[in-house]
Parts: C-alpha cells; structure tokens; sequence
C-alpha cells in the first residue's frame, strides 16, 4: 500500500527520545520501539495488520496508533503538482468512525498487550484528476495526506476506556437502534460498536427487543 506523507509525519511527531525505528520484533517490522513496546502507526485498513499485532502481543505491549481526520481539507492539484482549488469537506469525523477499522481486528481489545490511540487530526487530501484514480472518484486519485494537526488524543487500554463510549443516559440492557440515537450516531456506527464490543468480551447479548437484539455489559469483562 502507497505510503503517504501521513504515516511519517505521525511517527515523527509521536516519538520520543531513545524510541527506535523500523526495528526488527520476531518476524516483523514494526515502526517503533519504545523499550519494549511495539508501536505501529495505521492511517487505515487495520486488517493488514491482524497477524502482526497478534503475534506481536504475545510477546511483547502493542500500541496501535490511529490518525482520525475530525476535519479535512481537500486540495485539487494538476500534474504538475500545483494547486487548482482548496476546500474544506463538509463532512465531521468522530472518534466512533474508529469501529470502521476496529471491525477488522474486533477481538484485539481483549488482549492484555494491546493498546489503541486514536489522534483526532485535522488533515490535507491532495488530489489530482490524473484518470489512476478509483471508478467511483472518477478517476481523481489521492496523490497525499497531509497532517495539519492534532486536535485531541483518546486512548484505549482496557474494558472502561471503551465502556466510555457509551453515553451515560443508555439504559442496559439497549439496542444498536437505542445506542445511535442516545450518541446520535448512523446506525452503521452503533452496529459496528456493539459487534466490536462483542467480540472482544466487553458487551454481550442478552436477549431481543422485537427483532433487535439487545446489549448489556459482560460481567468479567476484560
């Protein structure tokens, strides 16, 4: 996968005196060590990572660390890498857009190794109507990412780190529905919650209401 100006910009800022680079951790690569922390930065697609941070976390802590864009600027370039036109997207992130990559690694949070941070970024997407881009953008490919910067830091290390995603006005046991509504979120995003959640022991189903099913903290949970 094309690596963008993102994923270094990330290390660089994340780091700190006596972390090393590009170290050699059993089989793998990973992108830092912090003594004996493995740290990996993601911009996405969290499943490319399934094996290594499994692996990984039996032997040593694991930090996955997320850049989120709460805001983002678009910028359009022509080939000559100028910029044509700058807007702003008109679309918020929010930190339960992590659960679209947590989905593909759900049962990590269980694991006494692993650790999540999700930086809230403000970020640049340079684009270029360069026809390599994807049918669905028309062919404008995504020539780089770009941190403007960090907004906030949130990270996850055991069950109450996640637990406090849920709004303190849900009643348990609730529903996906119930769950979207009282944190005014899609629907897709409380699915994907409860689904993560599950899978990883922090929730369970106990039941349906009609057809839904419905939720309530795991006793025991990790």
């Amino acid at each position: 996968m094309k690596e963008y100006s993102l994923h270094s910009e990330i290390k660089s800022l994340y780091s700190l005196p006596g972390d090393r680079f590009e170290v050699r951790v059993g089989n793998y690569i990973v992108d830092i060590l912090r003594g004996e922390m493995a740290i990996e930065v993601q911009t996405k697609n969290f499943s490319a990572l399934k094996g290594k941070l499994r692996v990984l976390a039996c032997r040593n802590p694991v930090r996955l660390v997320y850049p989120l864009p709460e805001r983002k600027w678009i910028a359009h370039v022509n080939k000559d890498g100028a910029v044509t036109k700058r807007r702003r997207s008109p679309r918020r992130g929010s930190l339960a857009d992590v659960f679209r990559e947590l989905v593909m690694i759900p049962e990590m949070p269980r694991e006494g190794n692993f650790s999540l941070e999700v930086l809230l970024i403000d970020e640049e997407e340079v684009r270029c109507a360069d026809g390599r881009g994807s049918w669905r953008r028309r062919g404008v490919s995504i020539r780089d990412r770009r941190l403007l910067r960090v907004n906030s830091r949130v990270l996850f290390r055991g069950r109450d780190d996640y637990l406090r995603l849920l709004p303190s006005c849900l009643v348990e046991p609730f529903t996906n529905r119930e769950l979207a509504l009282s944190a005014s979120i899609p629907l897709g995003s409380a699915q994907q919650i409860t689904y993560c959640l599950r899978k990883s022991g922090i929730l369970r189903a106990v039941g349906t209401r009609g057809r839904a099913l419905a939720f309530q903290r795991a006793q025991g949970a990790p």
